[in-house]
């Protein structure tokens, strides 16, 4: 007989080894057995609580997703206006947590798996569309072409996070993104 209230518990063990089993492989490389062991738990339970790895892999995703959403809320409550409101997103988008190098090896293999999976790429376009709707909504009043604007500091915002996570760990992508939208927004912010 299973045990009353464990499966929230175990599935969240089983969430937390999978983000640092792809950590510690630097990949997808991993099994559900090892992930189950990391959990404390047997494979064929972790199997019951999700299906396969694909599975615990996408709920991973959605942990880290929902704890960089948490950043966002986090830093927007404390925004006061527009240009505010736009670096309040690129800071909880450099947020510490997000450099976590076992976040940062899950969100390197969710960008490969998301090039075969369904799943993958539309959890990545989720996350893609509430980034470029928060930044075109926050650079509404301070450019020309806020859509055109959103899209080029998400896409800076993705190629620094790449860049820094893969080959500069010491460098400030956070400045580089500030300066970029002040830049983009002809000195305003």
């Amino acid at each position: 007989m299973p045990k009353l209230g464990m499966e929230p518990i175990r599935r969240k063990a089983l969430v937390e080894a999978t983000i640092a089993e792809i950590g510690a492989a630097g990949s997808l490389d991993v099994t559900v057995s090892r992930i189950a062991k990391r959990a404390g738990m047997s494979s064929a339970l972790a199997h019951h609580y999700f299906g396969g790895k694909d599975q615990i892999f996408e709920a991973a995703m959605r942990q880290i997703l929902r704890d960089y959403a948490a950043e966002v809320r986090g830093a927007l409550v404390l925004a006061r206006n527009p240009t505010e409101r736009a670096r309040a997103i690129i800071r909880a988008n450099f947020a510490q947590s997000c450099f976590d190098p076992a976040t940062v090896s899950a969100w390197m293999t969710f960008y490969v798996q998301a090039q075969t999976s369904s799943d993958a790429l539309r959890l990545l376009r989720v996350y893609q569309r509430r980034l470029r709707s928060n930044l075109t909504h926050a650079l509404r009043p301070l450019c020309d072409d806020p859509r055109q604007a959103a899209d080029t500091m998400a896409a800076l915002i993705d190629g620094l996070y790449i860049r820094a996570a893969l080959t500069a760990p010491d460098a400030n992508p956070q400045a580089t993104a500030l300066a970029a939208l002040t830049t983009l927004t002809k000195g305003a912010a």
